[in-house]
């Protein structure tokens, strides 16, 4: 057999005929076996030569082969015992960029390694050469075992090709080379998103509990990590007042500040929704956590650039050391949840560390769901009340209704503690309604002039008959519709703003007055004084308790602003948080007319009402100092 080195063709003397059909049972194959591919050359061998009479067939069977060689989705080169070319086909060239003149029959493997090896590295020295041999010698050896083996190559160009070598019977071996590229990074992306949260590209929870076990192997003498639970403060509010995707929007910025201010060994995931965690790694002391954990609620803290608009979210922690507070991941987990509930029952926007004598006793978060649907049912819920008190008339015009319960093992617990486990659980709605009746029961008994204010939950509105419980509160206290003030929050008016604005006008045509509470915390306050006619807004205590920081000129400015603008619109205005002689002068000099806070008195119990009219009446007529403003 002749081969003519510089195209790959193959002449043989004239021998039989070979029948199409026969050559075509090999010849289509795209994966062609080594073992068929050597009994095809065999056969060419065997059935060419002298009974081959005519040029013509010889030239159609050197093309049906060459069609089937070049059309291979593989590459393929074949070497005989001398390590030399025997053939290749297209795709071979392709996928090591080969010249021309290396992929001709007879071509020393040498050559081709050399080549390849300095494209790929760009080095060509007598060391890697000797590398490169000693290479081709073991390639040799294993092969001269009969063995079939594959090795992955990771070429320069980034693609990856699978090479599998298979020995021929009567010496040398044929290699195949499959790209595998797509399929690499196809397993290499379901890999990540088995252990990747898609929105936010950080781990997500079964990523985290790996890292988590992970750590807990390498703990030694001295050694440990914290895990800090992140949740995000009225989260929910930013869905339904700005939309989803705005919401996606501030998750993925928050998840990209913490992986701002992480550690290289740290690890931040999302576990779900609007909760985050983080592995703070080398951590010993509740100090050094503590340290990270004021960072993150600064960073999270800042003003986020949402979809053109600029949202500012706040975040509550709780965390666990291990190994100390968790020798598990389970237990890890379970005492940062604990430590986190704390946070957010304490006013949110803070942190707490697992404290074992106040987060293991009963009534923790699960066993406080389940007390509270019997809370009501045992008369274990009370109504204290906080004076709101008029400062051109100097006296009190009202009180504001505030739910404590008295568990039997805690003890008082505060609405902090217990209003936003109601309120995911749908039991506020049962919790408002006797609220609603109780302080118009109470009300009834105080002086005629006196208003009782009754706050009231999103989900009251979304669940239940609302205006079918004023009416029945109303009715069954015998309370004048007009002592009656209902309270709501900026967040509730875009859940549903038609419903929510029929539902505020038919309470209000009932005589009952409407004030919106927690002014200037949400968004677009403005159009919400626009959209509906509250009687009454309320200045958030944020603003109020400001008043002490160095930024105290910009709190008095939003104070004047507010008092003006409401003035202007026919409402009246109270400032919650007045807690000092300093904030009631500050708030009466910007306009306020109402003022609430512990400066007159903390909230307390229905039978001690009276003692604090009196006690408010005597603070007006004892202290001169205090000068209010009409």
């Amino acid at each position: 057999m002749r081969i003519h080195h510089s195209s790959n063709k193959i002449t043989k003397p004239k021998r039989n005929k070979v029948a199409p059909a026969k050559i075509n049972k090999f010849s289509t194959e795209q994966g062609l076996p080594v073992k068929d591919l050597a009994r095809a050359f065999r056969a060419l061998k065997e059935n060419t030569g002298e009974s081959v009479r005519h040029k013509k067939e010889l030239e159609q069977l050197h093309g049906w082969f060459e069609i089937a060689l070049n059309n291979m989705a593989r590459g393929l080169s074949m070497f005989d015992a001398e390590q030399r070319l025997i053939v290749c086909n297209k795709m071979y060239r392709q996928i090591f960029d080969l010249p021309e003149r290396l992929t001709r029959p007879g071509t020393p493997l040498a050559e081709i390694v050399r080549y390849h090896v300095k494209r790929e590295t760009g080095s060509d020295t007598a060391k890697d050469r000797a590398k490169q041999r000693k290479w081709i010698e073991y390639h040799v050896a294993e092969l001269a075992r009969g063995k079939t083996f594959s090795d992955t190559r990771h070429l320069k160009n980034g693609r990856i090709i699978l090479v599998t070598n298979q020995p021929m019977p009567e010496g040398g071996w044929v290699d195949l080379q499959e790209d595998i590229t797509e399929k690499c990074q196809a397993e290499q992306k379901i890999t990540w998103l088995a252990r990747h949260d898609t929105l936010t590209e950080i781990a997500n929870r079964f990523h985290f509990r790996e890292q988590l076990d992970s750590w807990f192997q390498q703990l030694g003498p001295g050694t440990g990590f914290a895990v800090h639970w992140i949740d995000l403060d009225h989260f929910k509010e930013v869905n339904d007042t700005l939309g989803h995707p705005s919401g996606d929007a501030l998750l993925k910025s928050v998840a990209k500040r913490l992986r701002g201010i992480l550690r290289e060994p740290d690890v931040v995931a999302r576990l779900g929704g609007d909760e985050f965690a983080i592995i703070q790694t080398a951590v010993r002391t509740q100090a050094q956590a503590a340290k990270l954990a004021r960072r993150v609620l600064r960073v999270i803290g800042e003003p986020h650039h949402v979809l053109g608009r600029k949202v500012t979210v706040a975040a509550s922690i709780g965390i666990a050391l291990a190994p100390s507070q968790g020798s598990d991941v389970d237990e890890l987990l379970k005492n940062a949840d604990l430590a986190l509930y704390r946070a957010k029952a304490s006013g949110r926007g803070n942190y707490a560390f697992f404290e074992p004598e106040r987060d293991q006793k009963p009534g923790d978060r699960r066993g406080l769901e389940a007390d509270l649907k019997v809370a009501l049912e045992e008369r274990q819920l009370e109504l204290y009340y906080q004076p709101i008190v008029e400062l051109k008339r100097k006296e009190v015009m009202g009180f504001e209704a505030l739910i404590r319960w008295h568990h039997p093992e805690r003890g008082l617990v505060s609405p902090g503690d217990f209003i936003p486990l109601a309120e995911e659980t749908g039991l506020i709605v049962e919790i408002g309604a006797w609220a609603l009746k109780q302080a118009c029961n109470e009300a009834v008994r105080w002086p005629a002039h006196i208003k009782v204010t009754v706050n009231l939950s999103a989900v009251q509105f979304e669940q239940g008959d609302l205006y079918r419980t004023v009416v029945d509160a109303l009715a069954h206290s015998g309370l004048s519709p007009s002592r009656l003030e209902l309270e709501i929050t900026e967040s509730l008016l875009l859940r549903d703003e038609a419903k929510t604005h029929k539902l505020l006008h038919k309470l209000r045509a009932l005589g009952v007055k409407i004030a919106l509470d927690d002014f200037g915390t949400a968004y677009a306050s403005l159009s919400y004084l626009r959209s509906f006619p509250f009687d009454k807004i309320k200045i958030d205590r944020t603003f109020i308790g400001d008043l002490d920081m160095p930024k105290r000129k910009d709190c008095v400015a939003i104070i004047h602003a507010v008092a003006g603008l409401a003035k202007q619109m026919q409402m009246s205005t109270v400032a919650e948080g007045v807690e000092t002689l300093d904030h009631l002068n500050t708030v009466s000099i910007a306009g306020c007319e109402e003022v609430q806070g512990f400066y007159f008195s903390r909230p307390v119990p229905a039978s001690n009402v009276n003692a604090v009219l009196a006690h408010c009446r005597s603070m007006f007529s004892d202290r001169p100092e205090m000068r209010v403003t009409s």
